[in-house]
Order: C-alpha cells, then sequence, then structure tokens
C-alpha cells in the first residue's frame, strides 16, 4: 500500500502492476467496497493521461441513459444483453 503525505495528513493510495498480457489486479479492499466480483464487466474510459474503470451494472446504465437520445432502447437493449451474459455464465 502507497501512502501519500500532505500537509493535511495521510492519504491512502492503492496501487497495482500491469502484467505482460495487459492485465491489472484491483486491490480487495475497492472490490469489497464496490462488490465487484469475478466475471463483473468494466467499462474503460481514458481521460487525458488517465485510465477510469467503471462496472457495467444497471445503474451504471441509469446513469448514461439518454446520453445518446435513443430514448432508452440502447440502454434496455444493452441490460437485455447482460442478462443474457448472465444466464449464459451459469
Amino acid at each position: 500500500m502507497l501512502y501519500l503525505l500532505l500537509e493535511r495528513g495521510e492519504i491512502e493510495m492503492n496501487a497495482t502492476v500491469l502484467t505482460t498480457n495487459g492485465q491489472i489486479v484491483i486491490p480487495s479492499k475497492i472490490r469489497r467496497k464496490l462488490n465487484l466480483k469475478s466475471g463483473t464487466k468494466l467499462y474503460v474510459e481514458e481521460r487525458g493521461d488517465e485510465i477510469v474503470l467503471k462496472p457495467v451494472t444497471p445503474a451504471y446504465f441509469d446513469k448514461i441513459a439518454g446520453i445518446l437520445q435513443t430514448k432508452g432502447k440502447l440502454s434496455k437493449a444493452l441490460l437485455e444483453e447482460r442478462a443474457k451474459d448472465k444466464h449464459k455464465e451459469r
């Protein structure tokens, strides 16, 4: 665990290592906090020099609903596809 010392105190920073296959491990503390289970799909977004990972969940789809002006059709299709994926996993 890495710690960043600031004038106001200590801030905990989680670190991970990129493997030769481009894989990373999300620290268990974060996985538990966000309820990430094995097989959870993550949306990967590049923001300048940052990489942002977002779990693909119904709440995520609710949050992005309407940005493409599809009146919810795209979100519904994506949720149906995710449900099919979950059914295949069993």
